[in-house]
């Protein structure tokens, strides 16, 4: 089972900009994580490089992706359509402990869909009021496109309040660890692929198994730039 350890970064929070939180991950001396499990190789073994830096801020959570691939898809704008159909880059958490998780997914501009429930099955979709408050900056803008054979790498910063886990009352992880999972996919690409921060040992592509999401610890620790 991997392990993250998640600083805090005081000087950003969820009313900062994302343009000048995305400057300001880059500018700490914060290691980028890998998402490079790829699980299925038999099937799916294309393998695009993908990383993140992830921190706590004041009332929220911070990630910026940094994503090279053979074919980047972007062709879902509205949030809670299928974007993990395009380049998608997504984190599944346990913030509570409690057996639920929330699944936020993002494609390649941002498009957002946010789900709520114990298992793949009957998961409940976030309401607008909720996604909007998950703000999103991309590197390749907010215009939808389809596949590209272009090799440019692209990034992607969100900030996720906590007020977005709408089924709980969550205030800090300050001091907490919880369970939870990174992952990229892209279902409609024309080289399809999974690849996953935790494993994940299922016969087929499976994001929604929480029994083997990895631990996120979040210690009191403060990041200086």
């Amino acid at each position: 089972m991997n392990f993250l350890h998640i600083p805090f970064l005081k000087k950003i929070s969820i009313e900062s900009s994302v343009e000048s939180a995305s400057k300001l991950i880059d500018a700490t001396t914060i290691q980028p994580h890998n998402i490079d499990c790829i699980n299925w190789p038999a099937e799916y073994p294309d393998k695009p490089v993908v990383q993140f830096k992830f921190v706590r801020i004041k009332d929220g959570l911070l990630i910026k992706y940094y994503v090279k691939e053979d074919y980047t898809r972007a062709t879902y704008s509205i949030d809670n359509q299928a974007v993990y159909k395009d380049s998608c880059v997504e984190l599944f958490i346990d913030p509570s402990g409690d057996g639920t998780y929330y699944n936020f997914e993002f494609n390649a501009l941002g498009t957002l869909l946010l789900g709520f429930g114990a298992n793949r099955h009957d998961r409940e979709l976030a309401p607008p009021e909720i996604t909007h408050t998950v703000k999103r900056g991309s590197s390749l803008g907010t215009i939808p496109f389809d596949s590209l054979p272009d090799k440019s790498p692209w990034q992607l910063t969100v900030m996720i309040p906590f007020s977005a886990f709408w089924h709980h009352s969550i205030l800090s992880v300050e001091g907490q660890q919880v369970r939870g999972n990174l992952q990229k996919c892209g279902d409609d690409l024309p080289l399809p692929h999974y690849l996953t921060w935790n494993p994940i040992p299922t016969p087929n592509p499976d994001y929604h198994r929480p029994e083997y999401f990895g631990i996120i610890d979040f210690p009191n620790v403060e990041m200086e730039i």
